[in-house]
């Protein structure tokens, strides 16, 4: 009877321990409270939908050092950092890709445009090489200092790494810059409660 009960109180500690990982469900979607990146704990700044004409597309989410909620201070932050996307509807990558080209085309000045041509035609043809992207998928975009800006689709790597950090400060302001893709997820990643 004593193992029993040491066995039952185990899984209740299992099930407690399991359940306490997620930080927040948004939408239905339950999004993790840190994440690892290049072996440095990083905690989750804020996290919201991203909605186009009252369509949920994904859940997004974004991991910092510690949390901010200044632009300026998460693009000069030193350290890795994260943005998580958990989709919520199909989308061709094409689409997918385009979103993403236009987001850091209406965030980025004509000299910050120049510096990073390569890098953004590089990272639109990243998307070419995917089928497209399906509910419940998990994109990741990394900023690993000394090495760049890694993607992975569901775990797996995809695409090339990016080196330059001006590049992932770009990625970022795609979500929370002056022309975000959704002004009401921007301040939700700032870490403003809904």
């Amino acid at each position: 009877m004593h193992s029993f009960l040491k066995s039952m109180l185990a899984s209740l500690g299992l099930v407690v321990a399991l359940g306490s990982a997620y930080a927040i469900e948004v939408a239905g979607v339950k999004l993790d409270d840190t994440a690892k990146v290049a072996g440095k704990d990083l905690k989750l700044n804020g996290a919201g939908v991203r909605t186009k004409v009252f369509v949920k597309v994904y859940a997004a989410a974004l991991y910092l050092p510690e949390k901010k909620s200044s632009v300026a201070e998460i693009l000069a932050m030193p350290g890795p950092r994260r943005v998580t996307l958990v989709m919520m509807r199909d989308v061709s990558a094409e689409d997918f890709g385009q979103s993403f080209v236009t987001g850091l085309n209406n965030n980025a000045d004509k000299a910050e445009k120049t510096k990073i041509i390569n890098q953004t035609a590089q990272f639109g043809e990243m998307f070419t090489l995917l089928p497209g992207i399906k509910k419940g998928d998990v994109l990741t975009l990394d900023w690993v200092p000394g090495s760049g800006t890694q993607s992975t689709l569901n775990g797996k790597k995809i695409g090339e790494i990016i080196p330059e950090q001006i590049f992932y400060n770009a990625v970022l302001k795609i979500w929370i810059g002056d022309n975000p893709a959704d002004s009401s997820l921007k301040p939700l990643l700032l870490g403003a409660k809904e």
